[in-house]
């Protein structure tokens, strides 16, 4: 849709995603920039007035941003996790907006309406990062705040040492800093878990889990939104352990309803999503655990130094298996950890109050 006010400025990308999340205008004046070198123009500064979508190259990938805030503004990166989409800042992107900031939320590479390599390399932690560092080129931002959940988390705080340079703050959701361990990630897992059913190993063979996830996207997507807690008991905590043909979602605990923080709307753009891309490209993130293992032993900084804070809930079963008491081996500079009681792992769309609150606490005290 495109259309034009009586002040001359021309609105475009107006429009409603199939949950009903607005994804608006951006207002550009039709002789803002005129007779001005091509790079002066797309530095410019333009108000996004609401979330706004729009696709951009970077890094040999397209990858499908939302986009919010004044170009110019101090910029925040917000990184989903797995199997997410840009969709799940949808609580954070308006308020940080709000705030002065200019948000972007990628679909990263592998989901959504980005693009989804083949080769399952094409997915290690230099590419991840270097999606986000040249979204910020795309920006035109020398640095920014990067705010990552899940797996997007990783992406978050190995951004400083990889590209120690592009970061003016991290923070991460659900997973903390963890220092690089002394042996490849899977070989240790296969130490600690020997038998046992453990996800990450069994999202390592292309093949299984993909099918697994994909054969019906609204169960899957059900089943890790409303079920993913900390395990109520001693038998649903060995369920998910006990060897066996068992997959991943069976193993999960079955809810018998969507919780309060997501409405059946929000569950069919995920599962509409997932229905139209597979989770291949998502499950080959978890694939290159032991590449990224090997490129993180030559990082540009050894050490973040730049401001750092960790969210993290008390019913997030993901803390069971992640230690925060290693943070600061890995983190130098000023570094804050808060822990919501009762929250669970998809904690900025769970809680979304409180997290929004944190991270305008965080980014007041950062500098660019």
């Amino acid at each position: 849709m495109r259309s034009w006010d009586s002040s001359g400025y021309r609105y475009t990308n107006v429009g409603q995603s199939p949950a009903g999340f607005r994804y608006g205008m951006v207002l550009v004046h039709p002789r803002a920039n005129e007779a001005l070198p091509a790079a002066v123009r797309l530095c410019l500064a333009t108000t996004v007035a609401a979330p706004t979508e729009r696709l951009v190259d970077v890094n040999g990938v397209r990858l499908r941003v939302l986009e919010a805030g004044d170009r110019g503004a101090p910029v925040v990166v917000l990184a989903h996790g797995f199997p997410e989409l840009a969709y799940s800042w949808r609580h954070q992107i308006p308020v940080l907006a709000d705030a002065g900031y200019h948000v972007l939320a990628p679909d990263q590479r592998g989901y959504g309406g980005s693009s989804r390599p083949e080769d399952i390399g094409a997915y290690d932690i230099a590419a991840l990062t270097g999606d986000v560092a040249a979204l910020l080129d795309d920006a035109c931002a020398q640095r920014a705040a990067i705010v990552g959940h899940d797996f997007g988390a990783v992406v978050a705080w190995n951004m400083p040492l990889l590209h120690p340079d592009r970061v003016a703050a991290v923070a991460g959701l659900a997973v903390p800093p963890i220092p690089r361990p002394l042996t490849p990630p899977t070989e240790a897992f296969r130490r600690i878990f020997g038998d046992n059913f453990f996800y990450i190993l069994y999202f390592q063979e292309p093949g299984p889990a993909d099918a697994e996830l994909a054969r019906d996207p609204f169960r899957t997507m059900r089943v890790l939104l409303a079920g993913m807690r900390t395990p109520d008991g001693e038998e649903a905590a060995q369920r998910m352990l006990t060897p066996g043909p068992a997959g991943f979602l069976d193993r999960l605990t079955q809810p018998e309803r969507l919780p309060d923080w997501l409405s059946p709307d929000e569950l069919e753009h995920y599962a509409t999503e997932f229905g139209r891309t597979g989770f291949s490209g998502a499950l080959n993130w978890y694939r290159c655990f032991d590449r990224n293992w090997q490129i993180l032993g030559h990082p540009a900084a050894d050490t973040i130094t730049v401001p750092a804070l960790f969210i993290g809930g008390t019913d997030d079963p993901t803390l069971g298996f992640t230690r925060t008491d290693r943070a600061t081996e890995m983190v130098k500079g000023p570094y804050r950890q808060v822990l919501l009681s009762g929250a669970g792992h998809w904690i900025q769309q769970e809680r979304p109050a409180d997290i929004n609150r944190e991270l305008l606490d965080f980014l007041s005290g950062s500098e660019w």
